[in-house]
């Protein structure tokens, strides 16, 4: 399909960024993984681009002996491997010294067990009663309660006028509706709403974030941005990658519990969602909170899941380390979904997420609804692709929209375009791990992008009936790993007369036809 390059008009007057306020970011989980590669490559770059307060202390937590000086060489040695195999997510390829030096001398090591009351004791003697303090919590999900509440009875949470007190809750936040209502209980005891963080690293991506502009901004979309005029949407998360080292936690969660209620359901939400009177962070919120309470229950029958399988020199799912050889686990999840409000009311939202499929993709395809054929009749109407938008959120960042025009010529003969806008022809595109945005937001005490306790629960009871169906477990479909996922999936659009978006080639140029 031809492909049109759009042109931008790129203002220079932005607006300046402050740095945050002064805090204490006491990390707990601070030798894990998620430590290694997402919080402490996302403080670098924001003291690249000189957003730290200079009184800002890091505390990490962590069971194990261990020295500050050596948790620092360890972070330096990973960062240095960060940043030359993930270049873009860093401002170069070679770790700038300065910057990182600046994050290195505000580390300091806690050592001791998360459910320990000396080591609360111990950050109780370091942090006073008074100064600003974030936790953070890169646990794994069963050390939530028990921190949050040892930090609460200690006097940890307490706030004051001058100083603020807040709790950073990565996810899964539960793993069905009611863990979910249970752990936002025990958290609500210690602390109110506004000091809980419950963080969605989608939210923190700029193609994200960018979705209400695209919709808010431009007359052009806002106006068919509804039943009227659009067929479906679907929303896709595909990656090439297995589970690598993450076979114990995917045995206990799975692809549909890992994705579905939280990261597919937050991009929904920002699709679907009305326009807010401001982008005041509560008002945003209860506006995406109304979308979560109007997903109509998913049904066993809505649901397609599947498990990757050895083909050529891939492994299969079952041969991954930490994996049962007779598991049942899903990789693989797509859903049908209807939002039951006046905008939406009988448009599906398909969505879709998977390991070792053909190609890594996230993305959003808003499809219009097709064109009377009759004024093309003696046109092949298989030549007249659907009006599709494309918000392209990762790895490739922009939009495209697919249309007809007219080819040159005495004959009405009609060909597909495609207009292309990439971000990175027009703007630089800052070195971001996606967290970067996100703790920065929360030194500030910005929720706009942070989960509330009524939308994680109402997601979770969205899709009871899925976790626990009154029949029993879903069936579980393999699918070759390199491919598309399991052709049961592709059976339930083809029910619906539609089909899956292709996964084969580059998503800024294939074809279209649905």
């Amino acid at each position: 399909m031809p492909t049109l390059r759009a042109t931008a008009s790129v203002s220079s007057s932005q607006p300046a960024r402050v740095p945050a306020p002064a805090c204490s970011l006491v990390i707990f989980g601070a030798a894990g993984d998620l430590t290694k590669r997402l919080l402490m490559p996302a403080l670098y770059n924001l003291s690249s681009d000189g957003l730290l307060d200079d009184k800002m202390k890091i505390i990490g937590v962590n069971h194990g002996e261990l020295e500050t000086s050596v948790w620092r060489d360890q972070l330096t040695e990973s960062l240095k491997k960060f940043a030359a195999d993930k270049a873009g997510a860093f401002h170069t390829s070679k770790l700038d010294d300065k910057a990182w030096n600046w994050v290195a001398d505000r580390l300091q090591y806690v050592a001791g067990e998360f459910e320990s009351d000396d080591v609360f004791n111990k950050l109780k003697q370091m942090l006073g009663d008074t100064g600003n303090a974030i936790f953070y919590m890169a646990v794994s999900a069963r050390f939530f309660k028990p921190i949050a509440e040892r930090l609460g009875k200690v006097g940890l949470l307490k706030e004051n006028d001058t100083s603020f007190r807040r709790v950073v809750i990565e996810k899964p936040f539960g793993h069905d509706y009611a863990s979910a209502k249970d752990l936002n209980t025990s958290l609500l005891t210690f602390a109110n709403e506004q000091q809980i963080y419950r963080i969605d690293h989608f939210l923190g991506k700029d193609t994200v974030q960018s979705i209400l502009a695209v919709r808010f901004a431009n007359a052009l979309f806002e106006p068919m941005w509804r039943r009227e005029y659009i067929d479906h949407v679907q929303i896709t998360a595909a990656e090439t990658i297995g589970v690598e080292a993450r076979g114990g936690f995917y045995e206990q969660t799975g692809a549909f519990r890992d994705m579905l209620p939280n990261h597919l359901f937050q991009l929904l939400g920002m699709v679907a969602m009305e326009p807010p009177n401001c982008f005041d962070a509560e008002t945003v919120r209860d506006k995406k909170a109304e979308i979560m309470d109007a997903i109509q229950p998913l049904r066993p029958q809505d649901v397609v899941l599947g498990q990757y399988e050895q083909s050529g020199d891939m492994k299969g799912y079952r041969q991954e380390a930490d994996v049962a050889p007779d598991s049942q686990t899903e990789t693989y999840a797509a859903a049908r979904v209807f939002v039951e409000n006046w905008r939406w009311a009988g448009v599906p939202f398909y969505l879709r997420t998977g390991k070792r499929l053909t190609s890594r993709r996230t993305e959003i395809c808003v499809q219009l609804k097709s064109v009377p054929y009759r004024l093309f009749r003696d046109t092949p109407v298989d030549t007249l692709v659907p009006n599709v938008l494309t918000l392209r959120i990762d790895p490739e960042h922009g939009t495209t929209f697919d249309f007809n025009v007219k080819v040159p010529g005495p004959v009405m003969q009609l060909n597909a375009v495609k207009s292309s806008f990439n971000y990175g022809d027009f703007f630089e595109e800052k070195a971001n791990v996606g967290y970067e945005t996100l703790l920065y937001d929360c030194m500030l005490g910005d929720e706009t992008l942070f989960q509330r306790a009524d939308s994680i629960e109402t997601a979770w009871a969205a899709v009871e009936g899925v976790l626990h169906p009154p029949g029993g477990a879903l069936p579980v479909h393999g699918y070759p790993a390199g491919s598309a996922g399991p052709k049961e999936a592709d059976a339930l659009l083809q029910a619906d007369g539609r089909a899956w978006r292709s996964l084969a080639c580059d998503p800024a140029k294939h074809d279209s036809k649905a």
